[in-house]
């Protein structure tokens, strides 16, 4: 009697976590199909010679701010050169990229919304 408890106990948990994970994963989609890809430029002088500590700071400032700001924004990834960074963010609107980077403290000097995405691939198609 005790081990069909115990089935009946995992069985309806087990199916409230994948009903649970589902309508999470319909939420995200919802989100990534409101959601617009946006390059930000961000002058930072000698952003290049940054250290691995000094990134990590950053990248942990801006991961704070994000979980603060909720599901609209998401960074992607950055590009670290002399003096920018090059950062990949999806969002639902420029005003949250604007929010974020003065949330964080960072610059955010050009904001430009991704019409398209090329590659290699294009040409073959």
């Amino acid at each position: 009697m005790k081990t069909i408890k115990l089935v009946l106990v995992l069985v309806v948990f087990t199916l409230n976590y994948t009903q649970a994970q589902q309508k999470e994963n319909q939420t995200t989609i919802k989100n990534n199909d409101t959601m617009k890809t946006y390059v930000i430029e961000r002058n930072i002088p000698g952003a290049g010679d940054l250290t691995v500590e000094q990134l990590k700071g950053i990248s942990q400032t801006s991961c704070s701010v994000l979980k603060e700001m909720g599901p609209k924004i998401e960074w992607q990834h950055s590009y670290v050169t002399g003096d920018k960074v090059y950062c990949v963010y999806k969002a639902e609107n420029k005003a949250l990229i604007e929010e974020h980077a003065s949330k964080g403290g960072f610059p955010a000097n050009i904001i430009s919304e991704v019409a398209t995405v090329i590659s290699p691939a294009t040409a073959e198609q």
